[in-house]
């Protein structure tokens, strides 16, 4: 039988900080119903005015940001640590230059797909925000669903493996652009509060992309030891859960 215990540690705490996640947005929920006007700050320079419940789930958000971006290797998956030196693993043969070459090009075709069905995704809402649909507060409530929705795409299921067909987190091409799709609903809020989380998902998204570009060996499981199943000490992947039920 699956159970908790015989989950790796990750993958434990990637569970815990889901259920943490669905917190948040309890909290949330709850805070409109007694404190409507804490949800201020969300407008404008309003994030200066005094605190704010929100102001802690911002400060949240931005360390979860900078570990993309500065090598923190505490408790985070090597899904997301690949893009740090320290985190490759040469393999022990030469590396096919041509294989990784080919192999970069078809997933970043993959991922500018994914990117093109989300940018008609978030336009659609930036639509409705703008025709009056969708308050500020309402699309502050779909980045909480995102916020939820990002790991259960790695703990659960992710429809987004369809388009790139990775193996699994530990491969994937997109696995820190997680910030910028859950704050592209902010895009659409001039303030502070939104437009400084959407920048600094940008950050963490270019530097993503710029080590894509650069250190195209750390993403490959053929050029970094790291990524291949043997050696995985993560085992977020859906298939080991089916593995540890059967």
């Amino acid at each position: 039988m699956f159970s908790f215990k015989s989950m790796s540690r990750i993958r434990k705490i990637y569970f815990i900080r889901l259920a943490g996640r669905c917190l948040v947005l309890l909290a949330a929920l709850l805070l409109l119903l007694i404190r409507p006007q804490a949800f201020a700050v969300l407008t404008g320079m309003h994030f200066f005015d005094g605190f704010s419940p929100l102001h802690l789930l911002w400060a949240i958000w931005v360390i979860d940001m900078l570990a993309q971006i500065i090598p923190i290797q505490k408790h985070i998956s090597i899904g997301s640590l690949k893009v740090f030196r320290q985190s490759f693993r040469p393999i022990r043969e030469k590396i096919n230059a041509a294989a990784l070459k080919a192999y970069i090009a078809n997933t970043t075709r993959a991922a500018y797909k994914v990117m093109i069905v989300w940018c008609a995704l978030v336009g659609a809402i930036g639509f409705l925000h703008f025709s009056g649909v969708f308050s500020v507060t309402a699309l502050f409530f779909i980045t909480l669903l995102f916020y939820i929705c990002d790991l259960i795409c790695v703990l659960i299921w992710c429809p987004f493996r369809l388009m790139m067909k990775n193996r699994c987190c530990t491969t994937c091409r997109i696995f820190n652009w997680d910030h910028l799709m859950m704050f592209s609903p902010m895009l659409f809020v001039p303030s502070f509060y939104c437009w400084s989380l959407f920048a600094l998902s940008v950050l963490a998204f270019l530097t993503w992309e710029g080590c894509v570009i650069l250190f195209p060996e750390r993403f490959w499981e053929f050029s970094n030891a790291a990524l291949q199943c043997a050696n995985c000490t993560d085992k977020l992947c859906t298939q080991y859960c089916r593995k540890l039920r059967s």
